[in-house]
């Protein structure tokens, strides 16, 4: 059996560390586990219960429920800004978790991982998006935990799927969250 897993990436800039952590995430995932990177958060407005109806819901949202419908698990990957995570990521959340009562993200398993400029790695940002996705129902992986400090320095002249040391993290936290489904990633 193999498991799917959706990324979802807090950061909209194409080139950005995060984006490049979740692209490592899909080429260097354990056997069995296939990871996605999905594309079009940037498309998505902020929560409005006004247009989630279906005569009114944006498209763009959903495009997205329904990959994290089919989706096993989820992988957040989050830049920390301003010492949260950003604004597009909880967006998300918000719209997953919604209507009120029957939140796709129930019982789904959720990881959260993340670079950042500071010597943290993003932990405040990792922090509330595990805090948000908890309260909109996941089932939220405690550890391992993947925070890496000084993602410019550190992925300057090396994308993260070349890192040595953040590809067999980044496989610890893939195999955990495989697990939490009864699937053993090696």
């Amino acid at each position: 059996m193999s498991v799917h897993i959706l990324a979802l990436v807090g950061s909209l800039r194409s080139g950005s560390y995060n984006r490049q952590l979740a692209e490592a995430a899909v080429k260097r995932a354990p056997e069995g586990v296939e990871v996605t990177v999905y594309e079009g958060l940037a498309e998505i407005p902020f929560y409005n219960e006004d247009i989630d109806t279906d005569e009114q819901r944006p498209a763009a949202v959903a495009r997205l429920r329904e990959s994290a419908t089919r989706a096993d698990a989820l992988l957040l990957v989050t830049p920390e800004y301003n010492g949260t995570m950003p604004a597009v990521l909880k967006n998300a959340i918000d719209w997953l978790s919604r209507p009120y009562g029957s939140s796709i993200l129930a019982g789904s398993p959720t990881a959260v991982i993340g670079t950042a400029l500071g010597r943290y790695g993003g932990a405040r940002a990792q922090d509330d998006a595990r805090k948000s996705a908890r309260i909109a129902g996941a089932t939220v992986l405690e550890g391992p935990t993947l925070a890496i400090p000084g993602s410019a320095a550190r992925f300057a002249e090396t994308h993260p799927a070349d890192d040595t040391e953040a590809v067999a993290q980044l496989r610890q936290v893939l195999g955990a969250l495989a697990a939490t489904i009864g699937v053993s990633a090696p």
